[in-house]
């Protein structure tokens, strides 16, 4: 692993941060610039269609970042002798914060992916209840935790 980061370390480092800008950032966008825009439609069944939508894309499109980010931050983690050096703190620091991130990740999409079956099924009360807790509580979770995390990396940078 100490030749492949090596070798390729701007890349592993730039694909890393990449992965973390879209899966935050796009957390952000949807928080703070799409969820406040979609309270505006008035129409239940357009509102609730579109939310599912917008966020089933998020989701999508977060995953394959998301095995990214696992893939080179083991990478960096074993080529840096990140568990046996002074920095072991941040190191396991960041593994917990995007475990715990990742869990989210999961509950969400699961969560969401039931809602949109009951929305499909014209249940638009249980779809509505299945995903209020996103927007509001789980976005919020992983944005902070996101936000950390960036922290963490760019302190690990600095050494």
């Amino acid at each position: 692993m100490s030749q492949l980061f090596g070798d390729y370390a701007h890349i592993i480092i730039f694909l890393h941060v990449l992965g973390a800008f879209v899966w935050v950032g796009g957390m952000i966008a949807i928080r703070v610039a799409v969820h406040p825009s979609l309270q505006e439609i008035e129409d239940v069944p357009t509102k609730l269609g579109t939310t599912l939508k917008i966020t089933g894309r998020l989701f999508n499109l977060v995953m394959p970042f998301i095995g990214i980010i696992l893939i080179t931050a083991l990478i960096m983690a074993i080529a840096l002798d990140g568990h046996h050096n002074s920095l072991k703190g941040i190191f396991i620091s960041k593994e917990i914060i995007w475990s715990i991130m990742t869990l989210n990740y999961i509950y969400m999409y699961i969560r969401r992916a039931k809602a949109y079956r009951a929305f499909l099924d014209g249940d638009f009360k249980r779809a509505k209840s299945l995903v209020k807790y996103i927007p509001n509580i789980l976005l919020p979770i992983n944005i902070a935790l996101g936000t950390i995390a960036l922290w963490l990396g760019i302190s690990l940078r600095g050494y």
